[in-house]
């Protein structure tokens, strides 16, 4: 559609103008590959690449107009430089200002946190779209706006997707957006220029320090989120998390907390805690839901917190609770006709490692063997490999270090590097083996009836990245393979 520059400038932090603001464009690209006749491009500095390095490409494809934060030494006729603060955060403002500002028109939720961020947002689409309305999910699984389907690339999508997503759910009529949001995405600005009606916080623990340089810089990252609520929003926070009342300290939106250990405005205690569910008392009215763990039951109440901020009668909110299924790749289990039970999760870090495994041998009367297959990601932070690799050793009966998505490493490195973690005295419990597959089946050959196998690490992902390459690769539908 076309558009008068000047008017997708709205917020943007701009430095100087060279050439007219008063033109027409279509759209806008930081891809210059995708650039057309008459655009904008936005040259983003990437991890990878620098966008400045083809603006000249950008303007040979027919781009009219450029942003940017450096001016380039050649400047073209007819076309008008912008020069910005900062092209990342440019870029969300002209995004939004382009969809005519999507986020003001939807309750918007974003959900952070290292683990737990898909659950909630997966399972407050569930709720909603249970309690009759159109309702749209940016997630790490998929992306939903009411009933259709997207696949999804990133945790947090780039500032142009978000926007012309929430601007097309408007259009489908959809009244609430449940929203991963990803310290890279904040940190990238693309959250920039969204309008949020809450923020919900889950907890924090070991991971993105490939990204981050610090644990501290991770945790501030997420911590800037709330501080950029405004003050018609709400801001939920884990309070028996360390870091949860830090979240709150700067926001001027409406503080609320949840808690299972501490006190909280919403409050649960588990009750009953079976592989058929959990029976929960969440401020005094007992629920019986079908998901289970500790780590789920956090999940339920951040869940059943956000709908009371959004209006929801308490009541129908836990009878809506009861009715919800879990998602994709976490704490999915099949039981074969050997009564093996086989759980897929996407445990891969070591606090979510630690919580599923704590989960199973809470559930678990110590007659049946576990056995957990582990493996950690090529590319990223190296220095939580030897730390998961202890947890799974120390929590399990048999342990098969294997690879995960080892992307340009080389497998075994990165299986040395993990064992170097396991204690002596666990040394016997573990097997290693490259092959995810052969990990898998190997996994299934040595359990018995009522023992219980962990598969970890890559859960709803159906491929396996190796050197660049995505092939196919299902955890749930290789076990269901192997087992009767």
């Amino acid at each position: 559609m076309k558009v008068v520059l000047k008017d997708i400038l709205y917020k943007v932090g701009i430095e100087a103008v060279k050439g007219s603001t008063d033109i027409a464009v279509n759209k806008i690209e930081f891809d210059s590959r995708k650039v057309q006749e008459n655009d904008v491009f936005v040259a983003i500095r990437g991890t990878v690449s620098d966008g400045h390095d083809f603006i000249e490409k950008a303007i040979d494809l027919g781009a009219t107009a450029i942003i940017c934060d450096t001016l380039p030494e050649i400047i073209a006729a007819n076309v008008t430089y912008i020069q910005v603060q900062d092209t990342n955060s440019a870029l969300a403002f002209i995004a939004s200002n382009y969809f005519n500002t999507p986020s003001d028109k939807i309750r918007l939720v974003g959900v952070t946190g290292t683990n737990g961020k898909t659950t909630i947002a997966s399972l407050l689409y569930q709720l909603y779209k249970k309690a009759g309305y159109k309702v749209g999910l940016l997630s790490t699984v998929k992306i939903m706006v009411d009933d259709t389907e997207y696949k999804a690339t990133h945790t947090t999508p780039d500032s142009l997707t978000i926007n012309q997503y929430l601007n097309e759910m408007i259009s489908m009529g959809c009244e609430y957006c449940f929203m991963e949001v990803s310290s890279h995405g904040v940190h990238q600005k693309r959250t920039e220029g969204l309008h949020f009606e809450g923020g919900v916080f889950t907890n924090l623990s070991h991971d993105h320090l490939d990204y981050h340089p610090t644990f501290a810089e991770y945790r501030d990252v997420k911590k800037s989120f709330f501080d950029h609520l405004p003050k018609t929003a709400f801001a939920l926070t884990n309070v028996d998390d360390k870091n949860g009342a830090v979240m709150l300290q700067n926001t001027n939106a409406r503080k609320r907390t949840y808690a299972l250990k501490s006190y909280a405005d919403y409050k649960a205690q588990i009750l009953e805690n079976q592989l058929s569910g959990l029976l929960l008392k969440i401020n005094d009215n007992e629920v019986w839901v079908k998901l289970i763990g500790t780590f789920n039951a956090y999940n339920l109440l951040a869940i059943y917190g956000t709908a009371i901020e959004l209006g929801m009668d308490s009541l129908e909110a836990l009878r809506l609770l009861s009715e919800l299924e879990s998602v994709s790749g976490r704490f999915q289990f099949i039981v074969s006709s050997d009564k093996i039970t086989a759980i897929v999760d996407y445990a891969h870090t070591p606090d979510a490692l630690e919580n599923v495994l704590n989960t199973i041998n809470n559930i678990r009367t110590n007659n049946e063997k576990l056995i957990s297959v582990v493996g950690c990601g090529g590319d990223r932070d190296k220095t939580k490999r030897p730390i998961m690799a202890n947890i799974a050793s120390q929590m399990s009966d048999t342990v098969i270090f294997t690879s995960d998505n080892p992307r340009t490493e080389n497998p075994a490195t990165i299986i040395s590097e993990m064992e170097k973690g396991v204690e002596p005295q666990n040394y016997k419990k573990t097997l290693s083996i490259e092959d995810r597959k052969q990990a898998i089946k190997t996994a299934c050959q040595l359990a018995n009836a009522n023992d219980i196998i962990l598969i970890a690490g890559k859960g709803h992902e159906n491929y396996q990245e190796i050197n660049g390459v995505r092939h196919h690769f299902d955890d749930m539908e290789t076990v269901k393979e192997f087992l009767s």
